[in-house]
């Protein structure tokens, strides 16, 4: 058993033996047990009731060994016997008593099935007087029903002979109709086709004639058209790149115009803050280029050949010409460079 308790009570009954003595305790047991239960049961009772043999053994010996830790899950009589063949005995007897038993419910049965054909064959025969009366008034009716049908035949024959021949008159004459209606359907299905015929041959006249002339045509259209909006393009990017570059020119005018307007800007108030003496530098920083201007020609002139015999002439006409300098710049800027202690050095001006 896997109860705790009833496992601790196996463990004391069967601990250190081994499987076969375990065997030869719960055996000896149930013998035991079986004896005692064989003396109180008839031998007929053993024989023939072996399940209620096994149910008391399996009662009576449960409780001796739960003690020992051990249930019965199943007992059964696998066979009974004894030395003396006093159960095989019984066996005969038993089957003696079944064979005399079926002998006799055979001589039974075989009588009873005797009386019993004999009243179906009387049955049978008074079923066989039945039928053939029957069948006789039957076979009477029949003939009469059957000649009621001959002449009905006879007659719906005849009605549906004319009734055919009517049928057959209709027939030809709609079938007449139904030819003069596929003519007609054959010549409107003719006059359809020779339609489609016209125009199939105008479509193939359109399609090989007047649409590649359409197509060459849209084609020269498309031609001239993308011409004309290329040409218009070209003199939009043209304008575009000239109205750039204008723009950019006139960007970069009105910026030097503004950069030389403030650098005038910057030297009028330079003029205005240091008066005569931003006047005076002025004119001296365009002495050497005015100077340029006026011996410009000179530079052309290979050699100069002055005709005078007298030096000191030569020494005096310098010395008039760095005279008139000054009147000359005061009349072109209106700065007199006379005032100017080196200038009235080398002119000997005095003011």
């Amino acid at each position: 058993m896997t109860e705790k308790e009833l496992l601790a009570v196996a463990c004391e009954q069967f601990l250190g033996k081994n499987v076969q003595d375990i065997k030869n305790v719960v055996l000896q047991t149930l013998e035991g047990h079986l004896r005692s239960i064989l003396g109180t049961l008839t031998v007929e009772q053993i024989y023939q009731d072996r399940d209620q043999f096994a149910k008391l053994v399996r009662e009576v010996a449960a409780p001796d060994v739960g003690r020992m830790g051990i249930e019965i899950l199943s007992f059964t009589i696998k066979d009974v016997y004894d030395k003396v063949d006093y159960l095989s005995s019984l066996g005969k007897t038993q089957t003696a008593v079944v064979q005399r038993d079926a002998d006799i419910g055979v001589a039974e049965a075989e009588r009873d099935a005797g009386i019993r054909e004999a009243e179906c064959k009387r049955e049978m025969l008074d079923m066989k007087f039945m039928a053939d009366t029957k069948i006789a008034d039957s076979k009477r009716a029949f003939e009469l029903q059957k000649s009621a049908f001959s002449e009905e035949v006879n007659i719906k024959t005849a009605e549906a002979q004319l009734a055919y021949e009517l049928q057959g008159a209709h027939e030809q004459q709609k079938i007449r109709q139904e030819e003069i209606e596929i003519e007609v359907v054959q010549r409107k299905k003719q006059i359809a086709v020779e339609a489609q015929e016209i125009l199939r041959t105008e479509k193939e006249l359109i399609a090989t004639v007047r649409r590649p002339a359409e197509a060459e045509a849209h084609r020269m259209q498309q031609i001239a058209e993308g011409e004309k909006v290329k040409q218009v393009l070209l003199a939009e990017a043209e304008a575009e790149k000239i109205r750039k570059i204008g723009e950019a020119e006139a960007a970069v005018i009105e910026a030097m115009g503004k950069a030389e307007a403030e650098r005038m800007k910057l030297k009028a108030e330079a003029y205005q803050k240091y008066g005569d003496s931003a006047k005076m530098a002025m004119v001296l920083e365009a002495l050497p280029q005015i100077a340029a201007k006026v011996a410009a020609p000179l530079t052309k002139v290979d050699e100069i050949v002055v005709l005078t015999g007298d030096n000191s002439k030569v020494t005096s006409e310098v010395n008039r010409l760095l005279a008139e300098l000054p009147a000359s710049v005061h009349a072109l800027t209106g700065v007199d460079l006379s005032k100017i202690p080196l200038i009235q050095k080398a002119t000997g001006v005095q003011v």
